[in-house]
């Protein structure tokens, strides 16, 4: 790439840059601007950069910007419509799209003409599909009615452990995190935040983890946000060719992290709340560890460097990592991100393109949330399913040392519906079960992050290269990894 002479942008303004692959991170070296351009560019990628660190990334009064931003959106909406003292008004919207993609997605797969908007759009879905977008229309109906007073609908659906757990906490939030999200995603991703931040955080990412440095704002933005953001920022990032399918494969499965404010949740309720630095911090710290791991075992490690548009990752770009940090990774990254921040161009056409390219992800994401999303909490509640697996745990566990062994052992497989659930498991016998197995319990739970009410569902349906049949062995090898590591610092601690 040395050889390649320098494009300068300010004398070539005409210059077709749709013949560039601007996603490579050595064709921002090939450009170049005059000293005006150039300072003009450099500004813009630090006023952008200064907002999306401020809305993903920096605390206020305990939530970051982003997540108050769509809580406040949900709040408006909700409050625009009241039925019988309750206000409705995001949970009805959010009805009409779930009973609207139950219905289309029966037409649009069995009954609409070939070629046509709607056949299209359910093209590539199962014929499981249509089922489980029905479901989701009707679990969120019943709920619906439920909550308006007009139908006694069953308990087993709309129960606390169900329908209440999965509709407002999960669904309604996801359904308003997708567009808030596509908002404001252009300020981290195209503007030179990532590719600034990327080259300097390469030397410590490629190697332990085989991912860019980029994916550490993944990593972050789950962390701090949600793990719906982080995921949709890796979908994103793939499709654009950013990353390649091994390296998406990596950070939807490892750095999809429970957020600080959902994870303070989980505590309080084992009753650890004041345990609550320092297992968050075991939590943060395990996680890199299993990446490290998981990115190294099949089916991860077996995933392709080759990128979303058909081109193979080179040794070069893979090996970029090697550089040492320091003033001339510094200047690299400054440059690439002003470059980028240069070709980006208006900030508004960026905007408006992502949240067009969100919506179309948004009524299926949702909807399967809904229906498997109950479903998995129905089992978990109703049936003896969970309790049989937890049978197959109960040997590791008691040979780790948990106390209250086979209680620990039931309550972990359940994490495969969502990650609440091997806590809410044991909430009622908070008081008689012992610190560890609380903490025990607690932070496998906030390993495993492969769970079929959020994670799953998000990474099947934006693009990620990765197959259900694959999550599930991952969830399987976070699981078995997960126990031991939890159990040293169970017993260092407690």
């Amino acid at each position: 790439m040395e050889n390649v002479s320098k494009i300068n942008l300010s004398k070539e303004k005409n210059y077709d840059l749709d013949k560039l692959d601007l996603n490579e991170p050595k064709t921002l070296d090939t450009l170049e601007l005059d000293r005006a351009d150039w300072i003009k560019a450099f500004v813009k990628f630090m006023i952008v950069t200064a907002i999306a660190i401020f809305v993903f990334f920096v605390p206020v009064n305990g939530s970051v910007p982003f997540g108050i931003i769509y809580g406040k959106a949900i709040s408006i909406v909700e409050s625009l419509v009241v039925i019988n003292g309750q206000a409705v008004g995001a949970l009805l919207l959010t009805t009409i799209i779930l009973m609207g993609t139950g219905v289309t997605s029966i037409i649009g797969k069995f009954f609409s003409k070939k070629g046509s908007k709607l056949y299209n759009y359910y093209k590539a879905d199962s014929i499981i599909h249509p089922v489980l977008y029905m479901a989701g229309g009707i679990f969120i109906l019943l709920y619906f009615l439920n909550k308006i007073g007009v139908y006694a609908a069953p308990e087993m659906i709309v129960g606390a452990s169900t329908g209440e757990m999965v509709i407002p906490g999960v669904v309604i939030g996801v359904a308003f995190i997708i567009p808030v999200g596509a908002f404001f995603i252009p300020f981290l991703t195209d503007y030179g935040c990532i590719d600034f931040f990327g080259i300097l955080l390469e030397p410590i990412m490629r190697p332990l983890f085989k991912v860019p440095g980029k994916s550490a704002i993944d990593a972050s933005a789950s962390f701090v946000g949600s793990t719906t953001m982080g995921i949709i920022i890796t979908g994103r990032m793939y499709n654009g060719s950013v990353y390649t399918a091994k390296e998406s494969a990596v950070v939807a499965t490892c750095f999809s992290a429970v957020s600080v404010g959902y994870a303070h949740l989980v505590m309080k309720t084992a009753g650890i709340s004041e345990y609550f630095v320092v297992t968050y911090f075991v939590s943060f710290f395990l996680a890199f560890v299993m990446a490290a791991i998981i990115s190294r075992i099949p089916p991860i490690s077996k995933k392709e460097n080759v990128f979303a548009n058909g081109r193979e990752q080179t040794k070069e770009e893979r090996t970029e990592g090697r550089r040492k940090f320091g003033p001339e990774l510094v200047t690299i990254g400054v440059n690439r991100a002003t470059m980028r921040a240069h070709t980006s161009g208006a900030m508004p056409r960026r905007i408006v393109k992502s949240v067009v390219d969100a919506f179309p992800v948004l009524p299926k994401v949702i909807t399967l949330l809904c229906s498997i999303g109950i479903l998995g909490m129905i089992v978990a509640k109703y049936t003896p399913v969970f309790d049989i697996i937890g049978y197959a745990f109960f040997p590791l566990t008691s040979l780790l040392g948990v106390p209250d062994a086979m209680v620990a052992a039931a309550a972990i497989p359940t994490g495969i519906t969502e990650m609440f659930i091997p806590v809410l498991t044991i909430a009622d016998q908070v008081a008689e079960l012992h610190i560890k197995t609380r903490f025990f319990v607690t932070v496998v739970s906030m390993l495993q992050i492969i769970f079929l009410a959020e994670s799953v569902v998000v990474i099947m349906n934006t693009g990620l290269p990765v197959k259900f049949r694959e999550l599930m062995i991952v969830f399987i090898q976070r699981t078995i990894i997960a126990m031991p590591l939890a159990a040293i610092f169970m017993h260092l601690l407690f």
